[in-house]
């Protein structure tokens, strides 16, 4: 078996929680206001982020025994956090792509 052949342990494991990660995030803004500000926070939450950061969290949460729906809002929060922090580094840089989509600033110009 050659190396890019091996399978990863817990692969499957990681990619069930990224599935419920990526799931529960459209609830954070699903019919918010005002509209002008989450539908850029959806802008951001919806790109394929590898979610390495919740996922950690859910499976220390896993491996003290509390359940991935308890850990998952405790997850979320670190998901948006680390969002942000890329919102911000675009703009600093003055970034106008993000995982091949435009940054926030440039989509929506808060001036």
């Amino acid at each position: 078996m050659t190396p890019s052949a091996k399978r990863v342990p817990h692969a499957d494991r990681v990619a069930a929680l990224q599935s419920r990660i990526d799931e529960a995030l459209p609830s954070l803004v699903e019919g918010r206001t005002p509209a002008a500000l989450y539908d850029a926070v959806e802008h951001v939450l919806r790109t394929d982020g590898k979610r390495i950061r919740p996922i950690l969290l859910l499976l220390v949460a896993e491996s003290y025994g509390t359940s991935v729906e308890r850990a998952l809002p405790a997850a979320l929060a670190v998901e948006v956090f680390h969002n942000f922090t890329l919102v911000h580094d675009d703009l600093m840089d003055e970034d106008e792509e993000r995982r091949g989509a435009p940054t926030v600033h440039v989509k929506w110009n808060p001036g």
